[in-house]
């Protein structure tokens, strides 16, 4: 199972998110639930980090991600970060066995 916490603030703004898990939908190296969250995460932090140039926390591990932004950058990185989050969400509806989805505020 993918475990995904999404990150805000009070006034619900988006802060980050971490990923831990393997969805154990297919075998190692053909798992489509895993790629597209894999890849959808990964877009998500090089966008944040390289192109947006926000100076996050950013943790990588195997089968973990987390990423945070300092508030300051709440506004910057708003779409960035609303769009991954709807992105999961479909994908947790599409697949509600091996995508969980919790926010947690910051």
């Amino acid at each position: 199972m993918i475990n995904v916490k999404f990150y805000h603030t009070s006034t619900d703004a988006p802060l980050g998110f971490m990923i831990k898990g393997h969805s154990g939908y297919g075998t190692h190296g053909n798992d489509i639930v895993c790629s597209a969250v894999s890849s959808a995460a990964y877009m998500t932090a090089n966008t944040l980090l390289e192109i947006m140039q926000i100076n996050a926390s950013a943790d990588v591990q195997d089968g973990m991600m987390k990423i945070i932004i300092p508030e300051e950058s709440a506004d910057k990185s708003n779409d960035i970060l609303l769009g991954f989050e709807l992105h999961i969400k479909e994908l947790a509806k599409q697949y509600p066995k091996n995508v969980t989805i919790t926010t947690t505020e910051v």
